[in-house]
């Protein structure tokens, strides 16, 4: 299997990219990677953290690809003139059938306008969502959207609860995954015109095991496998949570620290604190997968380190060998019979 890693993309790049090839090449034997960028800023790092793994570089393929695209670009012009870079050459050989998913930490708009440009959608999507897996205090559950769509119709959130649930069986084993609308309220006659439309959409779906409204404060009480919501909220409710878990993890440092005996405790609870703190950190899962394109996409957190996008790839081998692609049109061949 092959997987396309844009070493140019995110925060870190580009030695959190190959670190996190290194890492994923070590994990899988049966890996190939291409890693794409500027030859003269990625082949010295490869040198270094590949010196003495001869075996490893031989499953690793670099790829010359000097045009970077930037988060201050506008998305579409760049996926249309620059096609030296790493994300626009990654989706044409991802559509040729030349690797089998593509990676990326970088600009997510142009990893969406490369998605939808260069690959095209499934047939039925009208409008291609991120969705990455979040925690819920005993596993994780799928957010879609967060930040690819801020204005939705009430089928745009349909679709996505389809492909959330193809994702959840396929990629979580869920047989019936739970799905939920994020709304201000339980109750059926609650929200905006726009969830309240897509209530009864979802309602009269049954193929789906919808279980109705889901407020922010049961977001992470395990009431859905998968929440459904447009962009705007979905990105705000994915910001929030990064933050409030930054914040508390802060906290609780600070005073496991005050005095002596806090000290004492926290030391004896440290491997309970690494458990949490385990549960709880985005690298874990890697990044979100762009559902809705003809190919197999994560999008890694931009401050990604090497470690996620090891786990990012690993996703990305997943999704591949579940055939997501293929069940997200199995089902919607389905729901329109």
């Amino acid at each position: 299997m092959k997987i396309y890693l844009d070493a140019m993309g995110g925060d870190n790049a580009p030695k959190a990219p190959v670190e996190g090839a290194l890492e994923a090449l070590e994990n899988n034997q049966e890996l190939v990677i291409e890693l794409a960028g500027p030859l003269a800023d990625v082949k010295p790092l490869v040198d270094e953290l590949f010196a003495g793994k001869e075996a490893l570089l031989d499953r690793l393929v670099l790829t010359d690809c000097p045009e970077v695209i930037t988060n201050c670009e506008s998305p579409v012009m760049a996926v249309r003139h620059k096609k030296q870079s790493a994300i626009v050459d990654g989706m044409l050989k991802l559509r040729d059938g030349q690797v089998d998913a593509f990676v990326s930490a970088g600009s997510t708009g142009a990893v969406l306008a490369g998605g939808m440009f260069r690959l095209g959608r499934i047939a039925g999507i009208d409008r291609p969502a991120l969705a990455p897996l979040l925690p819920n205090g005993k596993d994780f559950f799928l957010l879609i959207d967060c930040g690819a769509n801020v204005d939705c119709q009430p089928e745009y959130l349909h679709q996505f609860a389809q492909m959330g649930n193809a994702y959840m069986q396929v990629m979580r084993g869920v047989e019936s995954p739970r799905i939920g609308l994020v709304n201000n309220g339980a109750e059926e006659e609650k929200g905006c015109a726009l969830t309240k439309e897509t209530y009864q959409i979802l309602k009269a779906d049954e193929k789906l095991n919808f279980v109705g409204n889901i407020e922010a404060r049961e977001i992470t009480h395990d009431l859905a496998d998968v929440i459904v919501c447009d962009g705007f909220v979905g990105n705000v409710i994915l910001k929030f949570m990064e933050g409030v878990v930054e914040t508390l993890m802060s906290m609780i440092k600070r005073e496991i620290y005050a005095d002596f005996r806090s000290k004492i405790g926290g030391a004896l609870a440290k491997p309970a604190f690494k458990r949490v703190k385990k549960a709880t950190d985005y690298s874990e899962v890697g990044g979100a997968p762009l559902l809705g394109v003809r190919g197999n996409v994560v999008k890694a957190h931009g401050s990604s380190n090497g470690h996620a996008l090891a786990c990012a790839i690993r996703q990305a081998v997943m999704m591949t060998e579940g055939q997501l692609v293929k069940k997200i049109e199995n089902q919607l061949i389905s729901a329109e019979a």
